[in-house]
């Protein structure tokens, strides 16, 4: 069971950034720092540790550099180094002035276990403005040496062209540039990452000014993303001279464009931060992205240059969960303005594809069901938005409720409340007299009164309704909008074929079912200046989701039949879908959604609908996402293949089997089924 709940076991490590106070041309004091915050690291059980550029000796120390007596201290201080850390499990990298054959670099020294295991020279020296780096040291390209001998080790690999590889932990490569390697057209890390490098450590000091955060930010950000790599920067801080610089201070960690961490800029203390690395996850981004091997491929001569030192660190064992955060609804951001502005994106990218689709076909009459549930509801929104942009009446709409054997009073009155709120054209077709008569043709013996509700019985409802669907678009010369959502889709919860399972076209298609429910809710909130619409959706919001299919006993006004009881909560069912659809393994799968949805927060934000406000255990988790991997692996691609037209919205790829999955229709579940037996039962 530690095994599960251990994020080494997950494909994740801990790295650390660390800020540690210095002393100018003070190495004692300055090893002692190093060596505190090294061991802090290893005690939260961080696998990487990375100080600032020339932190052991201080980087501001100008033309002391050449005094001898600060370079011996160095090299001897980083002897107490080495020893005093010797038995921590944690990598580190360490800045220090080391002195080859009479040259002088600016080095990054990686460390473990008492080890030096490569030591890297900067490539370029910034000499401009008030940095003279190239007035002390030389550029690595300089150095011919590839091996050297320091701090009483021989045979040490030297030079920027190395990669340091854990052998034990799947996917752990890291490689090192130091500050203004970073600022290049192409990087170091470039290279480094093509030829195999998933964690990129920056050890610089480039020193504070106006802007220099923000723009430390937007390198760091692009250069993780480009490199599909996780990117640790540590600048130095208190301590460093200021007779003519201010030092922040600031370190950084992001992994393929996200922020991850970060330290206070000027704290007038030692920092030390931490993030947990998914390696699984950047490999997958790189096994899924034909333009990066290419570039791989196109530099391959470069790419052999580089020289991979090996080495293995036990990782630790024991309990060890995430201090990551995973949102709970990944297809939401949990930031107020980032929120906005992915339900204003999302609505636009739904309307304007409806309104492409009408203008494509010269069709100007919109037929769709309307049950007074979540999807139908955002559909026609959509639609009365289409509409008005195209400068038609909204009474082109032909919103049509259709009762059913089960369907609840609440549910069909907000449909007409709703129908009549947006001034669209409304119609009643009660579906049970056709119903019935179809279940007496086939010989069901529900016909007879026989309360035998199984899958004929609902299906023959859902296709009685899609059936008269497409008769009144032949009759009003009609487009059929579909509302079923991306949620609905990957679990197969639809009727194929005459069901609800077709349309002419599907606005819905790309929106998952907790990001229709915040779409509801911010159009109630935001958009409509009519608080009866307001009022209207959001009683909608917060009604039971149903297919109201199979009669039953209606308790305080809602519908009887759940469809979270029998597909699981849609609100997990979407986390599942996020992560799947980025190739992780059940089990890992699994493991996010402890961290997300263990505890009892009541949301991401402030203004959570009721509905979307629980938390599961890790035995509710591994239930419901085995019911995901059965329906979604095992039973229902031969819907997804023949799904109709609909926008893709994201932020994930979308289902169609024309630009997004594509799988066969007849593949097995088990590999997924036995991945979910690594999933414990209980936590204890």
């Amino acid at each position: 069971m530690n095994y599960f709940f251990n994020l080494y076991h997950q494909g994740f490590i801990r790295a650390a950034a660390a800020v540690a106070q210095v002393r100018v041309a003070d190495p004692t004091f300055n090893v002692t720092q190093t060596v505190e915050l090294a061991r802090q690291a290893a005690a939260e059980h961080a696998i990487l540790t990375v100080f600032p550029e020339l932190n052991l000796s201080a980087y501001s120390n100008q033309d002391l550099f050449h005094q001898q007596a600060l370079l011996e201290t160095t090299e001897n201080e980083i002897k107490r180094l080495l020893k005093e850390t010797a038995t921590l499990e944690t990598i580190l990298v360490v800045g220090a002035p080391v002195t080859v054959k009479a040259q002088l670099y600016n080095c990054a020294l990686v460390l473990y276990r008492g080890r030096i295991l490569g030591i890297v020279p900067k490539s370029y020296l910034p000499n401009f403005r008030q940095l003279s780096e190239s007035r002390q040291f030389r550029p690595g390209f300089f150095a011919r040496d590839e091996y050297v001998t320091y701090c009483g080790q021989a045979n040490i690999p030297f030079g920027s062209d190395l990669l340091f590889k854990v052998k034990n932990i799947p996917n752990f490569i890291f490689a090192v540039e130091i500050c203004e390697d970073l600022q290049v057209p192409v990087p170091p890390s470039s290279l480094a990452a093509l030829a195999g490098a998933t964690v990129i450590v920056n050890p610089a000091a480039s020193g504070a000014s106006v802007g220099r955060a923000d723009r430390r930010h937007t390198l760091i950000s692009n250069q993780s993303a480009r490199c599909l790599a996780a990117y640790l920067c540590t600048e130095a801080g208190l301590g460093e001279s200021t007779t003519d610089l201010a030092w922040d201070g600031h370190a950084l960690i992001y992994e393929n464009g996200q922020l991850l961490a970060e330290t206070q800029p000027f704290a007038q203390k030692s920092q030390l931060i931490f993030a947990d690395l998914d390696l699984d996850c950047l490999c997958q981004a790189r096994m899924q992205s034909n333009i990066f091997s290419e570039n791989a491929h196109r530099l391959q001569n470069q790419l052999n240059q580089f020289r991979t030192i090996e080495f293995e660190v036990p990782p630790p064992q024991g309990k060890i969960l995430l201090k990551r955060q995973y949102e709970r609804f990944p297809y939401i951001p949990a930031e107020q303005k980032a929120r906005l502005h992915r339900c204003r994106e999302t609505f636009a990218i739904q309307v304007q594809g409806l309104v492409k689709r009408l203008l494509a076909t010269g069709i100007k009459q919109i037929i769709l069901g309307i049950s007074g549930g979540l999807d139908s509801t955002w559909a026609l929104v959509v639609a009365a938005k289409a509409l008005d942009y195209l400068g038609l009446p909204r009474t082109n709409i032909r919103a049509y409720t259709m009762p059913g054997f089960a369907t609840s009073a609440r549910t069909k009155e907000n449909a007409w409340r709703l129908i009549q709120a947006l001034g669209v054209t409304g119609e009643e077709l009660d579906i049970r007299p056709g119903s019935l008569q179809m279940l007496k043709d086939i010989g069901h013996p529900a016909a007879g009164g026989e309360k035998i509700y199984d899958t004929t019985y609902e299906n023959v409802q859902a296709g009685q309704r899609t059936a008269l669907l497409f008769r009144l678009a032949n009759r009003h010369h009609g487009l059929v909008l579909g509302t079923g959502d991306l949620s609905e889709i990957a679990l197969g919860w639809t009727t194929y074929g005459v069901g609800d399972h077709m349309s002419h076209y599907n606005v819905n298609a790309g929106v998952p079912k907790t990001l229709i429910q915040h779409l509801i809710y911010w159009y109630a909130k935001t958009e409509t200046e009519e608080e009866k619409i307001s009022r209207i959706l959001l009683d909608i919001l917060n009604t039971e989701i149903s297919p109201e299919l199979i009669p039953g006993t209606d308790q305080k006004g809602q519908p009887a039949q759940r469809t979270e009881d029998f597909i699981g909560p849609y609100e997990l069912q979407d986390f599942n879908l996020y992560y799947t659809q980025r190739g992780y393994r059940p089990s890992k799968v699994a493991f996010l959604a402890y961290h997300a949805w263990r505890d009892k927060t009541v949301g991401q934000w402030p203004d959570t609908p009721e509905n979307m406000r629980t938390e599961y255990t890790i035995g509710d988790i591994k239930h419901w996402l085995q019911v995901f991997c059965r329906r979604f692996y095992g039973g229902s691609q031969f819907k997804r293949s023949a799904m109709p037209d609909g926008p893709q919205v994201g932020p994930g790829p979308s289902l169609s089997p024309r630009g997004g999955w594509r799988a066969p229709s007849d593949a097995a579940a088990t590999v997924w089924l036995n991945d979910l037996k690594r999933i414990p039962d209980t936590e204890v």
